[in-house]
């Protein structure tokens, strides 16, 4: 579809508005980009002609958005955005093609981020940018190509492929593993619980797996992985925990894991999601052929 060039400000005006609407001062964005004050006033005074409308109220010395400008910064900065991201992308890999990633921080830390290697082997006329997104969004409103879920196989106008499920284990520090004496579940239930915010369920679930009743479970609460990883290190408690996300932790034995309990197989698993307008998208091609690979390797 061609665009109306019309409806197409210069860059260097839309740049001096956003600038502007940030600050809400025409002297501070104009120390931001370098022009001077007087620059910025022409900038958004011709961008205001452009649209038939005033983008500021101006009160003595003072400046501040209408509600349609308000608005229309939102959608101008997210504009800008999504063209920087192109252009870091091209610059990235003008030869190829690049391949945007949104991830969860602790897949992306310590599962994919080691991986990433290993695919630029393969097709080293890709990059992979990561970006960390810990909640699911939409695709329209980002400049990403793909996106790594967890949980159940809904996403809205997208498509998705199967990763891998996760089993979740209790762990704890050594020394608190030699000091107690966890025979069954039930007995876990005796010890400081440490619960993640964003599965703030997980405990009751894995206990009910186990036949066993937890109506009231406390504990200490974390809002992130690593956070509740190195508490559980220190010995503040039990941790609910994806194995395959701490097999380094448990391979020097930092983290002991209980039995003899089994590792329950959560509801939820991992997918690779991507909107329908990218499923012929090179990059995401062979990336997705590359992980499907990757996670059954381990």
């Amino acid at each position: 579809m061609a665009l109306a060039r019309r409806f197409l400000p210069s860059i260097s005006l839309l740049c001096s508005f956003e600038a502007a609407a940030r600050h809400q001062n025409f002297t501070t964005a104009a120390t931001e980009l370098h022009l001077t004050q007087s620059a910025i006033s022409r900038h958004i005074r011709a961008l205001e002609v452009q649209l038939g409308a005033d983008l500021f109220t101006r009160e003595r010395q003072t400046v501040r958005l209408t509600m349609a400008g308000e608005t229309y910064a939102r959608e101008i900065r997210e504009a800008l955005k999504h063209i920087s991201t192109a252009t870091l992308g091209f610059r990235a890999s003008p030869s190829g093609g690049t391949f945007n990633l949104a991830v969860l921080p602790t897949f992306g830390a310590r599962w994919m981020a080691p991986r990433v290697p290993a695919f630029g082997l393969l097709h080293p006329d890709i990059t992979i940018n990561l970006f960390t997104r810990p909640a699911p969004f939409e695709f329209a409103a980002e400049a990403l190509d793909a996106a790594i879920h967890y949980g159940l196989p809904d996403w809205p106008g997208a498509e998705m492929e199967f990763l891998m499920h996760e089993q979740v284990v209790p762990v704890c520090s050594p020394d608190m593993a030699a000091r107690s004496s966890f025979r069954t579940p039930s007995d876990l239930l005796c010890a400081p619980l440490l619960h993640l915010v964003s599965r703030p369920d997980a405990w009751e679930r894995w206990f009910h797996a186990h036949d066993v009743d937890a109506c009231q479970i406390h504990g200490m609460l974390c809002d992130q992985f690593a956070t509740i990883t190195q508490a559980a290190r220190a010995g503040a408690g039990l941790a609910l925990l994806p194995r395959f996300l701490i097999a380094e932790e448990l391979a020097r034995g930092e983290l002991h894991e209980i039995a003899p309990p089994a590792p329950q197989m959560a509801e939820e698993a991992y997918y690779l999601v991507w909107p329908v307008n990218r499923t012929r998208y090179a990059p995401l091609v062979a990336f997705r052929q590359w992980i499907l690979t990757a996670v059954a390797a381990g």
